[in-house]
């Protein structure tokens, strides 16, 4: 794995080029690229997660939850919202797709993420991680479109009914993961 046509791709990702996205789609062989790609943010997000315990004061299981925890939930909700928008673009919206383009074109989407290993950064962090996450769901819906060869409307409905079906999973996993870490904290103690 070429780790300069990677980090390559991911700009070109994180700059909406459609060329990138069409190119993703079609080489079969950057599925590990863009799972990847979907590792870097997620790791990012976790060193910014985890450096936001620190200042927070959540001790060391709050840094160590959010270098672990966060990344994981990451790289598993990619898995979900590429199902997702796969399933609802061919199936309610008769996009031409297989799960595979879904995975390079989602994953590199996921790009603009990075951004938030920045939110722990006082007062600002939290727009900078904000603002990453608008940024991919805008690559998401560039994505979405490319691979599902439908316009744009399409694409856009395809991500936020995937996306708020994708949100509510992980709040239900989490609730869950948040729940049997209490209940194992409550017993260690």
């Amino acid at each position: 794995m070429d780790f300069n046509q990677i980090v390559s791709r991911m700009i070109r990702a994180a700059r909406l080029e459609v060329d990138l996205y069409e190119e993703v789609e079609a080489d079969t062989e950057a599925t590990s690229q863009a799972i990847a790609a979907v590792v870097i943010a997620a790791l990012a997000s976790g060193i910014g997660s985890a450096l936001g315990s620190l200042f927070l004061r959540r001790g060391v299981a709050g840094f160590f939850g959010g270098l672990i925890l966060s990344p994981i939930m990451a790289v598993i909700g990619y898995f979900i919202w590429a199902f997702l928008t796969y399933f609802i673009g061919v199936n309610l919206f008769g996009g031409t797709a297989d799960y595979g383009e879904m995975l390079r074109t989602i994953g590199f989407a996921y790009t603009p993420n990075v951004l938030r290993v920045a939110s722990f950064i006082p007062c600002v962090g939290w727009l900078v991680a904000l603002a990453g996450s608008v940024w991919a769901l805008v690559a998401g819906v560039v994505a979405v479109r490319q691979a599902l060869d439908f316009d744009t409307g399409k694409a856009i409905l395809t991500c936020i009914i995937g996306w708020i079906i994708a949100l509510i999973l992980s709040m239900v996993v989490s609730a869950t993961l948040g729940l049997g870490a209490a209940g194992l904290s409550a017993l260690l103690r």
